[in-house]
């Protein structure tokens, strides 16, 4: 993924996101850790978002992770935020607690701190799910600094969720 993602480039992304979405007769819904609810701001500038787009929550801590979304206590001790394991149980909570039809989840190390010798800055797992069916997961290795990584996120992300209901 291209560190330089530009503001113009999420905007047609978003963009395609929302003709897809009406097409596809989709409502959606965004779980985001490490992108700070950038996902739901790429998704709802875009003119007539109301029509699609049902809501983002955006979840740090584990405390919010558990309440927003549903995250088991035991996934968090066992795998940490920033893993497979989590990341599946955000997507399927994001699509139990709200009426939408088509989730994505992020959950990732922006950085500049944080990462660790397993878990660099830059590892990003994204999962994207549609109701009733099962969730997928990609974990990714951006590079850049935190602002690059939270753009090659949102792109990421917004590339999924056009190839989830297309």
């Amino acid at each position: 993924m291209n560190a330089d993602i530009t503001d113009i480039a999420l905007r047609q992304l978003a963009e395609q996101v929302a003709q897809t979405a009406i097409a596809q007769h989709h409502r959606l819904v965004s779980a985001e850790s490490c992108t700070g609810g950038w996902i739901a701001k790429s998704l709802t500038d875009v003119s007539g978002a109301s029509d699609w787009f049902e809501c983002g929550m955006t979840a740090y801590s584990y405390e919010a992770k558990q309440a927003l979304l549903g995250v088991q206590p035991h996934t968090l001790e066992e795998h940490g935020a920033v893993s497979r394991e989590t990341v599946m149980e955000m997507v399927s909570g994001a699509l139990v607690h709200s009426g939408a039809t088509a989730a994505v989840a992020v959950t990732g190390i922006a950085g500049p701190t944080g990462g660790t010798e397993d878990k660099p800055v830059g590892t990003v797992w994204i999962a994207w799910k549609r109701r009733g069916g099962y969730p997928t997961a990609v974990v990714f290795h951006f590079d850049g600094d935190r602002d690059a990584i939270r753009r090659q996120t949102v792109a990421a992300a917004l590339h999924g969720m056009i190839e989830l209901m297309s």
